[in-house]
Formats: C-alpha cells, sequence, structure tokens
C-alpha cells in the first residue's frame, strides 16, 4: 500500500509541475506578443554611437528634416546649421553621412555634424567627428581648417577646460587626455601651420599637470626646437627648454646637473639666436644658476675640509672660482685654498 501511495504522490507532482510549466511559458508567450504588438509606441530617447557617444531624439521625429538624395538632405542640415537649429542639423547632417557614405556630400555632411557639436558646445565629440572626417575623406579641400578647429578645442582644454563624461557631466580638467589631442593634432598634419605651436603645448601641459612632469617638458621643447628650428615656434622652444631646466634646477632639490643642462641651453640659445630680445634675460638665468652651482660647490669643500681631505677640498674650491669667481664665496674660496696649502706644509 506504501508503494502504490508513493506512486500516486509522485504523479501528482509531476502533474503540478507540468501545470506550472505551462502556465509559466503561456505568461512568456503572453509578454513577447505585448513587446511586438506595442513596439512602435516604445520611445527610445537615447541613442548611443560609437565614437560620438549618447545623443537624445524625440521619440517620434524625423519626416520633415528627412530627404530622398544626399543633395538634398545635406541642403537641410545646412540651411538648419546656418539658422542655428543645430538639433535638426545634426540629424539631417548625420543621416547625410551614414545612408550615403560615399557621395560628393558626405565629407560635407561629416563637417557640419563636427560644426554642430563645437556649437553646442560638446568639444571632445567634435574632435572626435573631425577626426573621423580627416580618416573618412583625408582628401578634403578644408584640411587644414579641420585641423586648425582641432587644435582650437586643444587650446582650450589646455586653458583648464573640463572634460565630460558621457558628452555631458563635467569631471576635470586632464592635461594628460590633452597631450593626446595635441599629438593626433602633430600626427594629423605634422607639417602643417599649428604643429609646432601644438608639440610646444606638450611641453605646455605637462607642466601644468597637477604634479609638474618637467622632464617630459623639456623634451617636448627639445623636440619642436629640433624639428622647427628654422621657424620662431623653434626658437620659442629653445628658450623654453632652458627655463624649464631652470625652473627644476631652482627646486629645493638642487641638481648640479639639471643646472648645467639649463646653463648649456641658454648658452645655445645666446649663441644661435643673438638678436632675440630675450638673450639678456638668458644670460642673467646663466650667471644666477653659475652662482649655485659655486655654492654647491663650496658646500663639498667644506665638507672635505672639515675631515681634512685636503686634495679634495681644494679641488671643490677650485671649482668655485671657476664658476663665480666675482662672488663673496670665490673670495672665501681663494682664502680657504691659502690656508690649506699652509696645513700642508705643517
Amino acid at each position: 500500500m506504501t508503494g502504490a501511495s508513493d506512486c500516486r504522490l509522485t504523479r501528482l507532482s509531476c502533474v503540478s509541475t507540468v501545470a506550472e510549466m505551462n502556465r509559466w511559458s503561456v505568461r512568456f508567450l503572453l509578454v513577447t506578443l505585448a513587446l511586438f504588438a506595442f513596439a512602435e509606441r516604445c520611445p527610445a530617447p537615447l541613442i548611443f554611437t560609437p565614437g560620438e557617444g549618447w545623443r537624445y531624439e524625440r521619440a517620434g521625429a524625423g519626416g520633415s528634416w528627412t530627404r530622398t538624395r544626399a543633395k538634398d538632405q545635406l541642403e537641410v542640415a545646412q540651411t538648419a546649421f546656418d539658422a542655428k537649429d543645430y538639433g535638426t542639423a545634426m540629424k539631417a547632417a548625420r543621416r547625410t553621412v551614414s545612408v550615403w557614405p560615399f557621395s560628393d556630400h558626405a565629407p560635407q555632411g561629416q563637417y557640419l555634424l563636427a560644426r554642430c557639436h563645437e556649437a553646442k558646445e560638446q568639444d571632445e565629440a567634435a574632435f572626435k567627428a573631425y577626426q573621423k572626417l580627416i580618416e573618412r575623406y583625408p582628401k578634403l579641400e578644408n584640411y587644414d581648417e579641420v585641423i586648425l578647429r582641432q587644435m582650437t578645442i586643444a587650446n582650450r582644454f589646455l586653458a583648464g577646460q573640463w572634460f565630460r563624461a558621457f558628452g555631458y557631466v563635467p569631471l576635470f580638467p586632464s592635461m594628460d587626455k590633452t597631450i593626446k589631442l595635441y599629438e593626433q593634432v602633430i600626427k594629423n598634419g605634422p607639417y602643417s601651420e599649428v604643429a609646432p605651436q601644438a608639440q610646444i603645448n606638450i611641453g605646455t601641459a605637462n607642466e601644468r599637470k597637477f604634479v609638474s612632469d618637467y622632464p617630459e617638458a623639456v623634451r617636448a621643447y627639445e623636440r619642436a626646437a629640433d624639428k622647427y628650428a628654422d621657424r620662431k615656434e623653434g626658437v620659442n622652444a629653445l628658450y623654453m627648454a632652458g627655463e624649464t631646466y631652470f625652473k627644476q634646477a631652482k627646486k629645493a632639490e638642487y641638481d648640479q646637473s639639471i643646472a648645467a643642462q639649463s646653463i648649456a641651453t641658454f648658452n645655445d640659445f645666446s649663441t644661435l639666436h643673438p638678436a632675440d630680445p630675450r638673450v639678456t634675460e638668458a644670460q642673467k638665468k646663466v650667471s644666477s644658476l653659475k652662482t649655485e652651482q659655486a655654492r654647491g660647490s663650496y658646500e663639498i669643500a667644506r665638507y672635505y675640509e672639515k675631515r681634512r681631505k685636503w686634495e679634495g677640498a681644494k679641488i671643490y674650491y677650485n671649482d668655485v672660482l671657476a664658476k663665480d669667481p666675482n662672488s663673496t664665496m670665490a673670495e672665501d674660496a681663494r682664502q680657504r685654498i691659502d690656508a690649506i696649502a699652509q696645513q700642508q706644509k705643517k
């Protein structure tokens, strides 16, 4: 009896399970049918485009601004842009590019899309849109203008403009991201009018980091000075390299080798560009650095003298005389050299 009862219970359990599964299947089917039935009514206001980010489009938008020919669609975009209706201009320009990517009107459509982003102060999206324009249509007639617009955007970020999440939420200024923008500008036009200044601005961005990266800044300036030596930007870059070395050398952690590099760079600048009005300032800084170098040698000389290391002391006192012969330290160094000579005779 017990066995028969267990079999009946098992059968009842199986029947219950099947019934439950059927109920869930019916529910799933009804939900699926509802989704298909009302799919036309479901709004999708947020649309993501790779390389451009998220954008909002009103449910049911379209129709009045759409055209069946690339030329006509571009005219809609241009007319809307001229009227500062950037929302419509962006949609019409984007459609021109996406539907007719190989038409003669697509480059101008991509250009207008970038201009709209810039007009709406969406600089990151604008830079990317200009970059897509350059990569897709490298033979465009206004290539130099596009690079200049990218440079202008990068300059705004160098001045402290904040980068944004999803193109809308302000985050923070970033010199690392700004440097990448300038690097892209140089890559796009290594011999363009803006490339030399872009290279210099990479150095400036390194200096403006939360913790200034002077070595990278110097490398950027020296690269500009070498590559564009025959242009005014190359002259400026050479002076800025010396100035950056000078800033490093004047820090609390005084470094004799950095001071020597600054002196050498300023001397190169003065020799190569003797008529430049900054030569006087450069030589003042050289003199200042030599005084610092002399002070460092003087301290080392005193260290050796206190430990009765006479030869080492004389070497560094003489170094003081070589680096800053007219200073009060030099006069004291001469007296110490004479005193050491008397001490060695004993």
